[in-house]
């Protein structure tokens, strides 16, 4: 049976091309994984990566494909509008203030994404904050955050603000760095610039 199928087969020239493009195709297709570089997983003892987790579109329903967000712009229209609403204002000018006159080194931030801030290998975790922002934060002459400032206005804590207050209470507890609230209506500028001194050193 398989020597008249063996004969059938070198008797049809097509046969004979196509059995020779299956052949080649396997061995191009072995040879490309075998070329291919495997993952590096070792670490050094104590390395620590700086590089922020890249999201991938699998990881975020939300996340679109450039083109798709591209086409959506496109179709939008934009205006500029304050970064910080007029209260909030008010306290980043004192805050600035009291930074540079206690170390021009440091720097005050506005409304910064924790996922600019912080790494996680864990990336669940990691999407947990990336978009979560702080009022404020402190950040001293290497350019790394060391304090988070929230400014808690009339009505921070309405509906789930408390939760998302405590999710990121927690990572910048895990990174090291401090967490301080100012309290709208509490919080007088001399006491401001007490929190600057205590926080911030001599420059």
């Amino acid at each position: 049976m398989f020597e008249k199928l063996f004969s059938s087969v070198l008797d049809d020239p097509k046969l004979i091309i196509l059995g020779v493009i299956v052949i080649l195709v396997l061995l191009a297709t072995q040879w490309n994984n075998a070329g291919k570089k495997q993952p590096y997983r070792k670490r050094r003892s104590g390395y620590r990566p700086n590089l922020k987790i890249v999201p991938k579109a699998g990881d975020d329903p939300a996340l679109a494909s450039a083109a798709e967000q591209l086409r959506t712009v496109m179709g939008a229209d934009f205006k500029s509008r304050s970064l910080l609403n007029r209260p909030e204002a008010v306290v980043f000018k004192a805050l600035d203030e009291a930074v540079i006159a206690r170390n021009s080194a440091w720097q005050v931030m506005a409304q910064v994404s924790l996922g600019e801030f912080l790494s996680s290998p864990d990336r669940k975790a990691y999407f947990a904050v990336n978009s979560k922002r702080v009022d404020f934060a402190l950040m001293d002459e290497k350019c790394c955050v060391r304090h988070a400032l929230e400014y808690q206005g009339n009505g921070h804590h309405q509906g789930s603000a408390a939760a998302r207050d405590a999710v990121k209470k927690e990572a910048l507890r895990k990174a090291g760095i401090g967490y301080h609230e100012i309290v709208a209506g509490h919080t007088t500028p001399s006491e401001l610039r007490a929190l600057v001194e205590k926080l911030v050193p001599a420059g």
